[in-house]
């Protein structure tokens, strides 16, 4: 009977979440469509942000995979001071604030950065960040550390003992290569460049700073310009749905082809090489500075530029910050009470379609999340006073696949090893939740709090359509002082930025560290 309790509960408050997501993405998109007065149709200008959208995001995608193999390679052979500091220096940018990191591209790719200062000392003339050129490029910056970690996972999976039998068979890099790294990569390559293609699919900070125009406009972009600037609701509704199929599209083929390589089993022990020459290790080298460079010089500059100007900001800044701390942080709770039970019922039925449901987000235009939020509440309260809780509500939605991702797993070794004494012990409902899960999911729970947080701290997307002066987040006020060429203001905000997510990750990530295992 006490089974059964528990199987009830968790399978209502799952449904109850499942359906809330649902009506998020889907329920959103038909309230947006229900309102278009006649139906949407595409033009010229669609279309080509359509094939603009899928170009930028496979050339993305592909310049990623291909730089980050050797940058994976070298870490994987190489041992040396600093090595595991650089590895967990590789996951910021995905926390990054996107509008900070545009930023520090500006400051060292921009026509007055420092790679068109050091070609104008040899009388060439200085490049443009800004166009389709400029938008992959941030896509590069984001997802080589992510293309790094994810093809480094598939080196250091294969067993020690097989490269020790490479060895004592007097097998050379070429053919260690052929038998040993070519076949973990087939494996491992397609799933990571889909994750990264979904990732860039659904770009909209990036291409609103960097890109923009007939030749630089995605679908996310064209949707934020039929939002704001037509306010056509039926084309709106009809590019959202074409997102949405080819985000799902993607997203349902890397669930396909990620899947695990069979290496055989190890004993665990670190990598040893043999197969080292003095080439090898200058390669290794090379593409260890030349990662390093390229991911840190950037934010560095933002420091260097920001620091003199951030106690002379103006008051609109800190209120603005204020904001986006109080937006992040319940965007944050909300976060943890959808993946919560979510995450209890996709254990709970053992089936890939609940956690699949939970993940819909992903493929999801939160500007049509956000309109349709806006349109529903119309008729009860004026939109733009729900302006933040609404955008904390989209920004949680947009977390919650990454915080599934942390919560599932955890949760069902808990309910292995830990479920039947629990049963038989008629633990269940907050008793539970009290003495069972949450000691064990501080951890997680920490990481995934604190990825939420720091996610909706840097989120410019539906507070970019919808706010008015009094109400504007930290990344949208940083924008406008962008777009008023106030960048000296500008390269201070976004050090605030830069430090007010990070601080808010390693709180609630060192926050379910503490005591975590009593």
């Amino acid at each position: 009977m006490a089974r059964r309790r528990v199987q009830i509960n968790r399978t209502i408050l799952g449904a109850v979440a499942l359906g809330v997501v649902v009506c998020l993405t889907l329920g959103t998109l038909i309230a947006v469509a229900m309102r278009a007065e006649g139906a949407g149709r595409l033009g010229p200008a669609d279309w080509a942000a359509i094939r603009f959208t899928l170009w930028q995001a496979a050339a993305s995608a592909t310049l990623s995979i291909l730089l980050a193999i050797p940058v994976a390679r070298a870490l994987a052979r190489r041992s040396f001071p600093g090595r595991s500091v650089l590895i967990t220096l590789l996951g910021a940018p995905f926390i990054l604030p996107v509008i900070v990191a545009i930023l520090g591209l500006i400051a060292v790719f921009g026509r007055t950065g420092l790679i068109s200062q050091a070609l104008g000392v040899f009388g060439i003339e200085p490049i443009s960040v800004y166009g389709y050129h400029g938008v992959i490029l941030a896509h590069v910056f984001f997802n080589l550390p992510l293309a790094t970690r994810l093809i480094l996972q598939g080196w250091l999976a294969i067993p020690s003992e097989r490269f020790r039998l490479a060895a004592s068979l007097g097998m050379g890099p070429s053919d260690i290569a052929r038998t040993l790294e070519r076949p973990m990569l087939r494996e491992v390559v397609p799933g990571a460049f889909l994750v990264i293609f979904l990732i860039c699919l659904t770009s909209f900070a990036v291409a609103l700073a960097l890109g923009g125009g007939p030749k630089a406009t995605t679908v996310e972009l064209a949707i934020y310009e039929a939002f704001r600037f037509d306010f056509d609701l039926g084309r709106a509704a009809l590019l959202a749905l074409v997102q949405f199929t080819l985000g799902a599209t993607a997203a349902l083929l890397a669930l396909r082809v990620a899947i695990p390589g069979d290496m055989g089993t190890g004993l665990d022990r670190a990598v040893t090489r043999w197969d080292d020459t003095r080439l090898l290790r200058v390669q290794d080298v090379t593409a260890i500075l030349l990662a390093s460079l390229f991911l840190i010089l950037p934010l560095t500059m933002v420091v260097l530029d920001g620091l003199p100007r951030l106690l002379t900001l103006p008051a609109e800044v800190f209120s603005a910050a204020a904001r986006s701390v109080m937006v992040a942080l319940l965007s944050a709770a909300v976060t943890l009470m959808l993946s919560l039970p979510i995450a209890a019922f996709a254990v709970r039925s053992t089936s890939r379609l609940v956690e699949g449901i939970g993940y819909l987000t992903i493929a999801a235009s939160p500007l049509v999340i956000g309109t349709g939020l806006f349109i529903i509440v119309f008729p009860f309260v004026k939109p733009s006073d729900l302006a933040l809780p609404i955008t904390a509500v989209v920004n949680a939605a947009m977390s919650l696949p990454f915080t599934l991702r942390a919560l599932v797993p955890a949760l069902t070794a808990i309910e292995r090893d830990y479920g039947k004494l629990a049963d038989g012990l008629g633990m269940t409902g907050m008793a539970r939740l009290r003495h069972l899960w949450l000691p064990r999911l501080r951890r997680p729970m920490g990481f995934a709090l604190g990825l939420a947080a720091a996610l909706s701290m840097g989120d410019l997307g539906v507070i970019a359509m919808f706010a008015d002066g009094s109400n504007a987040t930290l990344p949208l006020q940083l924008y406008r002082l962008m777009t008023a060429y106030r960048m000296e203001d500008a390269a201070a905000a976004a050090l605030l930025l830069l430090a007010l997510s990070l601080a808010l990750f390693w709180v609630f990530d060192k926050g379910g560290r503490v005591d975590a295992d009593r």
